[in-house]
């Protein structure tokens, strides 16, 4: 069965935005995250660095079809933080990521559409600083083939920008190499014309690889 495609934050670092309205200072901070564990201790993890904030709000959404979900206010009134930054996960189609937005209250109230506006904000100017990437379906190939066609099926892979994941370099050459579903047949066709079918091949399965959008 084919791997869903899907976009999320890069597995790179956490990335983070502020934000001031009448004088209540926001910050947005963004991670990629795969389990609810893990969502749970980054989410965890900011309210110790924020300890002193007024609130750390947070969501988070979970699984390539983005099927579970979860947004807590943290004190604020109801449905005006949590669930803001958890419709701006959706609206930027986001999956296996989590959004913290601290707020220090500034003495001046905002009202809940100025929450809600104000929540919402922050963690889209986060997103918008974080490394969005498509994790895009990889059909992995075994390539097998004698040293006389190495040196051309090593230029016609660097010429099509394919990606070879191993190379090993025994009696015979295998490489391993990464390729869109739809591209195999196109690829196998010219590969037997290159070589005059020459080279033997296993499927290896689908695998999942971030392409930085």
């Amino acid at each position: 069965m084919p791997r869903n495609n899907f976009k999320t934050v890069a597995d790179e670092e956490i990335f983070s935005a502020a934000y001031e309205v009448n004088k209540s200072k926001f910050l947005a901070h963004v991670k990629h995250v795969e389990t609810e564990e893990a969502a749970r201790e980054f989410i965890l993890s900011i309210r110790k660095k924020y300890f002193d904030a007024t609130h750390n709000c947070s969501a988070w959404i979970l699984g390539e079809r983005g099927d579970k979900q979860k947004s807590n206010d943290d004190g604020e009134p109801g449905g005006t933080a949590g669930n803001p930054i958890l419709e701006t996960i959706k609206k930027n189609n986001l999956t296996n990521c989590a959004v913290v937005v601290t707020r220090y209250f500034g003495g001046i109230k905002l009202g809940a559409g100025g929450l809600i506006r104000a929540y919402s904000h922050t963690a889209a100017l986060g997103i918008s600083n974080s490394k969005i990437v498509q994790m895009t379906t990889f059909q992995k190939i075994s390539l097998t083939l004698e040293y006389n066609f190495l040196a051309t099926v090593e230029n016609y892979l660097r010429n099509k920008k394919i990606r070879v994941e191993n190379a090993d370099y025994a009696d015979v050459v295998t490489l391993e190499i990464l390729l869109p579903p739809a591209q195999i047949e196109n690829f196998l066709t010219e590969l037997n014309e290159l070589t005059a079918a020459n080279f033997l091949h296993e499927d290896l399965g689908e695998i999942l690889i971030p392409v930085e959008i």
